[in-house]
């Protein structure tokens, strides 16, 4: 039997309240409180990466990071994480080699019911999300669960991504749709 962690992470319906994620949840709010206080950004990512699933060389992420639960996210190399970056990773959040975030960036893998029956049973599941190598995501860009973006894709600066996009283009708008291909 799958325990609500499992369930979770498969992105299958779970319960958000059950102990071990609760704990969890408070666990990691109690060392980000810590890491976001810190005055050296350097000791900052050093904590981080032992929290985080796992994380490839040059990991940087500046001051406000937030997120779930840690062991759902996955960074590659060499990575830029701009102010008050925040990761819900209920399901993994997947980000390749050499990424960079704006301020304000949401990376949000929930999917909560729109029965209203259902959410107020408190179940709720998750799609996984994906980030290609080398793509530049603008300050306040919004990812939704199940997206993927493929290779040397652009996000400009609000925008709102709802569906998938492949490689080598421009994203902009709510919702964000290609304005051009990358060379």
């Amino acid at each position: 039997m799958k325990t609500e962690r499992q369930k979770m992470t498969d992105g299958e319906p779970y319960k958000q309240f059950d102990e071990d994620l609760q704990a969890r949840r408070r666990y990691i709010r109690k060392q980000l409180k810590l890491i976001n206080n810190l005055d050296d950004n350097s000791k900052q990512n050093d904590l981080i990466k032992q929290l985080f699933g796992d994380c490839g060389k040059s990991l940087w992420i500046e001051d406000g990071l937030e997120f779930d639960y840690g062991y759902n996210i996955h960074i590659g190399d060499s990575f830029y994480g701009n102010y008050h970056l925040t990761l819900l990773d209920t399901c993994p959040i997947t980000i390749g080699d050499n990424c960079y975030f704006g301020p304000d960036v949401g990376l949000y893998t929930p999917v909560h019911p729109i029965n209203p029956d259902e959410r107020k049973a408190d179940v709720e599941s998750g799609k996984p999300i994906t980030i290609g190598n080398n793509c530049w995501l603008g300050g306040h860009v919004t990812v939704l669960p199940g997206v993927t973006l493929g290779e040397n894709v652009v996000v400009g600066a609000g925008s709102v991504v709802t569906k998938s996009f492949g490689d080598n283009v421009v994203l902009v708008g709510n919702p964000a749709r290609v304005i051009k291909t990358v060379k």
